[in-house]
């Protein structure tokens, strides 16, 4: 594989050619994780062509990195248009940040831990028993099911 570094504002983020894409995705994918960006509401679709709202069991990955994000347990429907979660897998999976990029609408980024990329952000405003509402951008997402092994492990 070929790899190619960006730096973000938090980290080296390599973008490594050869990542299995489905091809509707490559421009939202990139949008996001990269550019910051957040897809448009009940439209999103994962890495790996899976509708935003997708009920199956499993675990979320990152896109990028592939570090298990969010498991299909903790995935709510908040009426929002974006994947929703109570919670990450495990905390130190994700970093959040404040994100003061609309002067009027202070936010909490979330990003991957292991690789960098721009997930989505976390508001205060969830169901039980945490209360927060991780709002993730299908596009930042992979998507693995339950009986199928992880890619990778927290480094």
């Amino acid at each position: 594989m070929k790899a190619i570094c960006i730096s973000t504002l938090y980290s080296p983020l390599c973008w490594i050619t050869g990542i299995d894409l489905h091809p509707a995705c490559y421009h939202a994918y990139r949008h996001v994780t990269l550019g910051r960006g957040t897809e448009r509401a009940f439209t999103g679709k994962t890495a790996d062509g899976l509708p935003w709202d997708n009920k199956a069991e499993g675990t979320y990955v990152s896109a990028i990195g592939g570090l298990p994000l969010f498991s299909s347990s903790s995935k709510f429907n908040s009426g929002t248009g974006w994947p929703s979660f109570y919670a990450p897998i495990d905390k130190e999976h994700v970093i959040e940040v404040v994100d003061k990029s609309v002067p009027w609408m202070p936010r909490v980024e979330v990003i991957d831990a292991k690789s960098g990329a721009h997930l989505g952000h976390v508001f205060d405003d969830g169901p039980a028993p945490t209360g927060k509402r991780y709002c993730i951008n299908a596009a930042a997402l992979k998507f693995m099911p339950k009986d199928q092994p992880l890619p990778h492990k927290a480094a």
